[in-house]
């Protein structure tokens, strides 16, 4: 994954400032903001997406307080935010929200960013701002071991199958309608409901990311997951649609930039690392 590895000198002199004066637990006047407290990172997520992020009921493994909720919030993305939190010296608060709504929590001003595995897109783009990409997410089709389609290993494997995704994503929007004479469900709300679909039998085959597959392989047994190799045989797909970025206000610079700094830092080693952590702590994997 390519990423800008730039940050302005006076931004890191800020940055640097920042961290002598306050240490890790709060972020002075001037720290990157996007919802008018320099103190505290505020992130919207859906908290129901694992690996990328969930709910669970206490703070194991580091899980941090949804606001205004008893419960915890922990995964990929949660990682991921307490990680940028403390190199620009502020608190993490995790805002939990609906798919739909995460972009508009951005643009209110509600949250400073949202960390969700949200692909970058030219359409959110018009919205938001990204970051560079922290992950990049291949396609995956999961299907079930005695199904037909089970030995397929091409998209033009899966003609005429009954299929579904999670709503608002590039897996239903883009990826569904390259499968030949497919029956294309409604979208479901939530990943956790598109593998419920599949796992019940009211679809054949559900199209997703490599780390939603992977987690989904650990919490259903008898799914197995297909990979066309992301050539002819796969689904075309732009880099945007792949590339997993963080979203804040648009004209938020001074966010922006701190973030890529941070992620500069970063290797995809890195990056696989935490994910390969946050699949094994999830929830259904215990």
């Amino acid at each position: 994954m390519k990423m800008k590895k730039t940050l302005s000198l006076l931004l890191a002199a800020m940055m640097t400032a920042g961290l002598a004066g306050c240490g890790s637990k709060a972020a002075d006047s001037d720290a990157p903001d996007g919802d008018g407290d320099p103190t505290t990172l505020t992130v919207a997520m859906e908290c129901a997406y694992a690996p990328y992020n969930w709910t669970q009921s206490d703070d194991s493994n580091g899980a941090i307080q949804i606001r205004d909720s008893s419960d915890y919030a922990y995964g990929y993305d949660v990682m991921m935010a307490k990680k940028i939190a403390e190199a620009l010296g502020q608190n993490v608060q995790i805002v939990k929200l609906d798919w739909d709504s995460l972009i508009p929590a951005v643009m209110s001003g509600d949250v400073d960013c949202v960390i969700a595995g949200q692909s970058i897109t030219a359409e959110r783009s018009q919205q938001v701002d990204f970051s560079d990409p922290y992950y990049y997410a291949s396609i995956i089709t999961l299907v079930k071991k005695d199904s037909p389609y089970a030995s397929a290993t091409s998209v033009a494997d899966l003609a005429g199958a009954v299929c579904t995704s999670q709503l608002g994503t590039i897996w239903y929007d883009n990826c569904l309608p390259q499968i030949p004479g497919a029956t294309i469900l409604a979208a479901q709300e939530t990943a956790p409901a598109m593998l419920v679909a599949l796992d019940s039998g009211a679809c054949d085959v559900v199209v997703t990311d490599r780390p939603t597959a992977q987690a989904a392989l650990v919490a259903y047994p008898d799914f197995v997951a297909l990979d066309f190799g992301g050539g002819e045989n796969d689904f075309q797909v732009s880099d945007e649609d792949i590339n997993i970025g963080i979203s804040m206000k648009k004209g938020n610079t001074a966010l922006q930039d701190a973030i890529n700094g941070v992620l500069s830092t970063m290797t995809a080693d890195d990056y696989n690392t935490m994910m390969d952590e946050a699949i094994s702590v999830q929830p259904l994997s215990e």
